[in-house]
C-alpha cells in the first residue's frame, strides 16, 4: 500500500575505513542534526559490509528529503569526513509501498 505524505532519501557511502566508529559518530553527531530537519520522520544507518553504509530517511515531503540530501551531504563533509571520506551517492523519491508491524 503507498503511504502518501512520505518521501525518502538515501544516501550510499563507499570506502568507510572503520565501520563501527563511524556508526558510533553518526549516532552521537548526525542523528541529532538530521533529525531536526524539517519534515523528518525517521532516519536509519546501514552497515552493508564491505566498508560501505547506507543511510535512510524518510520525509514529509520530495522537497524537504532533496534539501536534506543537500545539507546532509554538506555537514557530513564538515564534520564527519575522517570516517565518511568519500562523497555520497544520493537519490529521493516518493515511498510506494509501505508496511508498518
Amino acid at each position: 500500500m503507498e503511504k502518501s505524505g512520505m518521501y525518502a532519501t538515501v544516501r550510499r557511502y563507499e570506502g568507510v575505513p572503520d565501520p563501527k566508529e563511524a556508526a558510533r559518530r553518526v549516532q552521537k553527531e548526525f542523528v541529532p542534526f538530521i533529525s531536526k530537519l524539517p519534515g523528518f520522520i525517521e532516519y536509519f544507518w546501514i552497515d552493508l559490509g564491505n566498508k560501505a553504509m547506507l543511510s535512510i530517511t524518510v520525509f514529509n515531503s520530495l522537497p524537504e528529503a532533496i534539501e536534506a540530501n543537500h545539507k546532509a551531504v554538506s555537514w557530513v563533509s564538515a564534520n564527519l569526513s575522517s570516517v565518511l571520506p568519500e562523497t555520497p551517492r544520493t537519490e529521493a523519491g516518493k515511498v510506494v509501498a509501505y508496511k508498518e508491524q
